[in-house]
């Protein structure tokens, strides 16, 4: 039994569901996604509410039941809402700066690293240790969050690094001299 995939997706105002042959459009306030989902599943619009049913208890039938419930209802809250990743820069001489649509971040490197804003994802930097990545699809937003971070991921042993908004690094002791 998939908890997940038996709950209802509520659809708030403003926002419309389509359905046609499984490929789901979603439109809002903030845009419109679509998504082409698996053959098998079955989703039903009823006035202000989707569900999701699975054709038999097959162990892949489980599987995508949940998963097509949760990306039916990450398509509507970002719509709604939109999605944020804020991260941190820390370290001596660590920083990040918008020229444009690029993203550059020097982050101890012998050059900046440079990171081309994709369509539909707006990156903010209010601050030079802070970067903010906005959208509506919550897989492209977690996506770019996490190149942005893969530039220079937090070492344990100073703490320096790119690492996600209240993220804690675990910290090991240096080497002790005789």
């Amino acid at each position: 039994m998939s908890r997940i995939g038996l709950k209802v997706i509520e659809i708030p105002e403003g926002v419309e569901i389509k359905n046609d042959n499984n490929k789901v459009t979603v439109k809002g306030p903030k845009g419109e996604l679509t998504r082409q989902l698996h053959v098998d599943m079955t989703v039903n619009i009823d006035g202000n509410e989707v569900t999701v049913s699975r054709p038999s208890d097959n162990k892949l039938h489980k599987a995508l039941h949940g998963t097509t419930r949760s990306l039916i209802a990450n398509m509507v809250e970002g719509v709604h809402k939109g999605y944020e990743k804020a991260l941190e820069i820390q370290g001596v001489g660590y920083r990040a700066q918008k020229q444009g649509n690029k993203l550059i971040v020097s982050a101890g490197y012998s050059h900046p690293v440079e990171i081309e804003q994709p369509a539909g994802i707006e990156i903010e930097v209010p601050a030079n240790t802070k970067v903010v990545v906005k959208g509506i699809d919550k897989e492209l937003v977690g996506a770019i969050a996490a190149n942005i971070r893969a530039i220079r991921k937090p070492e344990p042993y100073k703490g320096k690094g790119i690492r996600y908004e209240g993220e804690h690094v675990r910290r090991k002791e240096g080497k002790t001299a005789k």
